[in-house]
């Protein structure tokens, strides 16, 4: 019998693709890339160990889709990046890869064309050339890592690493974040659940064996150390926000019985913003003053991440990509870069000044104070 009747069935071609290394070839890491990809691993590390004491912001659009856009972004953080050097660590959030609940564009690297064609090996060429020139300009990158074969390819330009929260249950993606050269954040799952994402940080932190490829493209067996930056991003869920005190000393209560030093990144955004971008302004506020509180003092809050581009808001993929405006998402609803700038001023202010927390009285049902 023909094997061909029973193997892949329902495959309707396969492509090749350059390997990892083939791919780093036509887009090497410059110098210039490489000092700050490892400058912002570092920086990144000392503040989830609170080695340094300034707060880390994750911020840039829900997802990157077209390259002007994207290096026009990044040319006007990195000038941020700078001027607030010397309380806040930003790195650009540079998304590749979107996870959807049923379908939709899966991102840059599956569908560049935006037109359903999944040329994936452009994709993977143009997220390398964007990963450099923004490292180029001395900005650190942050990225979600969704398919388990992509971080060969770009995760040498990626200085901080998150996994999903759709994602965060598989043992496929604790297993490679076991490996990742970078820190990795785990989000709570989008029901709420904070429990998933610590134990995926447990299992992150431990040494894993699974089947991947290597650098030149072959099959192979891969060996981990764990992976002891490993985190906690709260990003609310579909009962609500997360953010408020109690949720964060819940999750920090969490994270010490598990016998993890707590580490937590607030996502300002998802169901912490309920999808309003401006919404995304109170969350940062809220908890740099929560970080601040000299009589509860939270330090396990080490930064934030911000969906922010150049236009606010979002917009539908048209039939025709040269139809989209520039510089807005196309994806979740971002702020603008006008309202970025001016929340990141105020966020750094805060960032100086210490508060003292005032008792809020108890409420009866109707009201009134206690």
């Amino acid at each position: 019998m023909n094997d061909t009747t029973i193997r892949d069935v329902r495959i309707l071609e396969s492509q090749a693709l350059l390997s990892p290394d083939e791919m780093a070839e036509q887009y090497p890491v410059t110098e210039a890339a490489a000092n700050t990809v490892m400058m912002g691993r570092e920086e990144v590390q000392r503040i989830l160990r609170r080695e340094d004491d300034r707060f880390l912001v994750i911020v840039g659009p829900c997802s990157i889709h077209d390259v002007d856009s994207a290096i026009e972004y990044a040319t006007r953080l990195a000038e941020l990046r700078k001027k607030y050097a010397d309380r806040m660590c930003i790195v650009m959030r540079v998304y590749f890869e979107k996870p959807r609940t049923t379908v939709g564009w899966r991102g840059l690297i599956m569908d560049p064309g935006l037109d359903q064609t999944s040329d994936i090996p452009r994709g993977l060429r143009l997220a390398r050339e964007i990963l450099v020139k923004v490292n180029e300009l001395g900005l650190p990158c942050g990225s979600e890592m969704l398919d388990p074969i992509v971080p060969q390819y770009t995760s040498d330009l990626v200085s901080w690493a998150s996994i999903g929260a759709r994602t965060t249950e598989s043992q496929t993606h604790r297993e490679m974040a076991s490996g990742l050269s970078m820190p990795v954040g785990f989000k709570n799952a989008t029901d709420g659940d904070v429990q998933i994402a610590v134990n995926a940080i447990l299992s992150s932190r431990q040494s894993h064996s699974f089947i991947g490829i290597t650098r030149e493209g072959s099959a192979c067996v891969l060996q981990t150390l764990g992976n002891p930056d490993s985190h906690l991003i709260l990003r609310g869920g579909k009962k609500g926000t997360n953010y408020d005190r109690d949720s964060v000393e819940n999750a920090v209560s969490l994270l010490k019985k598990a016998g993890v030093r707590p580490s937590i990144i607030v996502d300002c955004s998802h169901g912490n913003s309920q999808k309003m971008p401006e919404n995304q302004i109170g969350v940062l506020m809220e908890i740099i003053r929560l970080r601040n509180d000299a009589d509860a003092p939270l330090r396990p809050l080490c930064g934030c991440m911000i969906e922010s581009f150049l236009e606010t808001g979002c917009q539908p993929i048209s039939a025709d990509p040269a139809d989209l405006k520039k510089g807005l998402s196309i994806t979740d609803p971002c702020l603008g870069w006008d309202m970025t700038v001016s929340a990141l001023a105020e966020a750094y202010k805060l960032l100086g000044e210490t508060f003292h927390s005032v008792p809020v009285p108890a409420q009866k049902k109707d009201g009134s104070s206690v």
